[in-house]
Parts: structure tokens; sequence; C-alpha cells
């Protein structure tokens, strides 16, 4: 299987998503994704914890990435500090389950985030959902990224692409400490 990946490099790969910040709940947390001229999307605003917010996201709805044999996700990414969620769902609503793993970018680098698919949980409105189905990669329709680390202030998180592979070398680092490697 060739591998496949979403790649921010023109102004189209950002015109889909849209932001779904916690002011659906009340919050006042504000997030965007925007296509930089050097060649990859900015998701950055700014997380407010007032009236109960906390967190701020963006989604693409319609856009498929992954297949029975996919592995993991990587995401070429340059960091705040700040730790992220990516965010698969298998349908096209806009409530439901959520498939959520999570990564924190070294700040100040271009990096790989490797998020195996066995380490993405099942997630409601951010609580786990113990008896939902293991996430299959070729039903993803929408993907995501968020902010909620219960940390006020403002983030930048720098994305050049989202790939979908089939396989993971044996210098891949799989384990939830070692899950960042540098860019090539």
């Amino acid at each position: 299987m060739p591998n496949l990946t979403h790649t921010f490099d023109t102004p189209a790969a950002t015109q889909q998503w849209q932001a779904i910040n916690d002011g659906v709940m009340g919050g006042v947390s504000a997030g965007r994704l925007r296509f930089d001229s050097a060649g990859y999307a900015v998701f950055e605003g700014d997380v407010s914890l007032a009236n109960n917010g906390g967190f701020a996201s963006v989604r693409a709805s319609d856009l498929a990435l992954g297949c029975a044999d996919t592995v993991a996700y990587i995401l070429t990414v340059f960091g705040d500090g700040r730790t992220y969620k990516l965010n698969l769902r298998t349908d096209t609503g806009f409530d439901g389950v959520t498939y959520q793993a999570a990564f924190t970018p070294a700040p100040g680098r271009w990096t790989q985030a490797v998020l195996p698919v066995l380490d993405f949980e099942p997630r409601l409105r951010g609580r786990l959902v113990p008896d939902a189905p293991a996430l299959r990669p070729e039903m993803v329709k929408q993907l995501g990224l968020l902010i909620s680390d219960k940390q006020a202030g403002a983030f930048r998180l720098l994305v050049k692409t989202i790939e979908a592979i089939a396989t993971l070398t044996s210098a891949t680092c799989l384990t939830p400490q070692d899950r960042m490697k540098p860019q090539p």
C-alpha cells in the first residue's frame, strides 16, 4: 500500500478545515487553521479556561485518510511545547465518537509525531467510550486537531503533513515517552 498523505502545501489544503472551539459549550477559547505561504498550515489561537472552557479545535470533513493496512499516523509538525491531539472520526456527523491520540512536539524544531493506530482512544465529548469498537483507519472520514491541555494561553502548531502509513521501521519510536523523532 502506498502511503496516504494530506499535505498542507497550498491554500486549498486548509480551506475545508473549520474551527470547533469550546464556545459550543459556553467557553471563550479561539482556534483556527490557516495556510502559511512557506508551505504549511498553522493551527493557532488562545485557550481560555473561563466559563468552564478549555479547548480549541479544527476539523475537516470528507477527508478520508487511511486504509485497512494503516498501522500509524505520522504528523510532520513544529511545536510550541504544548500537547495536542489528532482526532479521527469514522462518520460525517458533527457530534459522535472521536478517536484521539496525543502528541507533544518539541518546541522550536520540525519533528515527526508517530501515532500508532492502537493508541487512538474512542472519546465522546472528552470522555472515554470503553465499549466503542477499535479504530478502523479505512473508515476515517474526518480529521481534526485539538488542544485541550488544561493550560490557558496562546498556542501555535505548524503542520506540514498528516500521513497514514502501512509499515513502521525498527527505528520508529513507539513508546509514549518517545513518539517524536527528528525530521530527516
